[in-house]
């Protein structure tokens, strides 16, 4: 009886020594996948490749502004392009870093954009203001966005993104409206929603980046976007969205269905709900896949709240509860 119970134990020990060998070969498995992925780097290797991009881009800047007669607007784009390549590094590697490495990268990258907008204020100096034209008076909430921007320059939304969203193409100043972009074919440049209120939005194709601001009780639906959504200043609004980065400032009684490769980023919003993508059109699979987002990281529910810096779970955000959610969104490319 006695080798009968030896002989068990042993089994069960054989059996826990078995699983303990897979598990580690599972680890050690998708450490080498994920050190393989083209996209992942280690710490320490993308703070250095980041540190030594910022100080290009700082010399080059700097090399501008001391000799401003000897260049033009088309070195200032190549700086911009630039600041644009090294955000994009920080969206495809936010995943793997530390909370506090993100928020560091991205300040680091605000005051770049900051100093670009100083020297193209000296090489290429801004119009005067004009009322000749309701063009002019259509870009008053743009002003005012700019204005607190300046007082706070920590928010989300900062001095270069707020000047670029002037002269987006987008919907602005429209209510009770359904508004439909087909920006298949098109130049993936960048998309601005401005002053919408109680409008649903589809956009169907890929963009650049987009620009959202001032939204009340708004459904927006918008295919993957490359680059970063910046949104500010929204209420009672749906957003369903995909993209390497995004930023919620001042957000209230707001639902985001994400797909997103970097942690989403909240700061001063209140009541935010998250759940995953649910948007459907004609070719938005290979759309998703162009833009290296048809994979589900499940970082919708990775949420940072700026503002919390508590271990405990920030009560501004929460995950949209499974009965409370929309299935599916499907827009046809026939409504454009």
């Amino acid at each position: 009886m006695e080798d009968q119970n030896d002989a068990a134990i042993q089994r069960k020990h054989q059996a826990m020594i078995e699983r303990l060998s897979n598990r580690h070969k599972t680890r050690v498995q998708d450490k080498e996948e994920m050190d393989s992925s083209p996209s992942f780097e280690s710490t320490d290797s993308f703070l250095a490749r980041f540190a030594k991009l910022k100080e290009s881009i700082n010399s080059e800047l700097v090399r501008i502004d001391e000799a401003l007669e000897s260049f033009t607007k088309k070195d200032l784009d190549s700086v911009s392009i630039s600041i644009s390549e090294l955000e994009q590094l920080l969206a495809e590697n936010s995943y793997h870093l530390p909370s506090y490495e993100v928020r560091a990268s991205l300040k680091t990258i605000s005051d770049l954009k900051e100093s670009l907008e100083n020297v193209s204020s000296k090489l290429v100096p801004r119009k005067k203001f004009s009322f000749k034209s309701k063009a002019a008076k259509q870009r008053q909430p743009i002003a005012a966005v700019q204005k607190e921007v300046q007082v706070d320059k920590g928010n989300a939304v900062s001095h270069e993104e707020t000047r670029i969203v002037i002269d987006t193409p987008g919907f602005r100043n429209r209510e009770g409206e359904i508004l439909v972009e087909n920006l298949k074919g098109k130049d993936m440049g960048e998309f601005s929603l401005l002053d919408l209120s109680s409008c649903e939005v589809r956009l169907v194709g890929r963009s650049r980046a987009i620009f959202i601001h001032g939204l009340r009780n708004c459904k927006i639906y918008a295919g993957p976007t490359l680059g970063s959504v910046l949104i500010d200043d929204v209420e009672g609004c749906v957003f369903v969205l995909a993209s390497h980065q995004i930023r919620i400032h001042n957000a209230r009684e707001c639902d985001f269905y994400l797909r997103v490769r970097s942690r989403p980023i909240i700061e001063d919003s209140s009541g935010v709900r998250f759940a995953p993508y649910c948007l459907q059109y004609e070719g938005i699979d290979d759309d998703l896949k162009e833009s290296k987002l048809d994979e589900e990281t499940g970082n919708w529910a990775n949420v940072d709240d700026f503002k919390w810096l508590r271990a405990l779970q920030s009560p501004n955000w929460s995950i949209l509860p499974e009965t409370e959610r929309i299935s599916s969104v499907c827009v046809s490319t026939a409504d454009t």
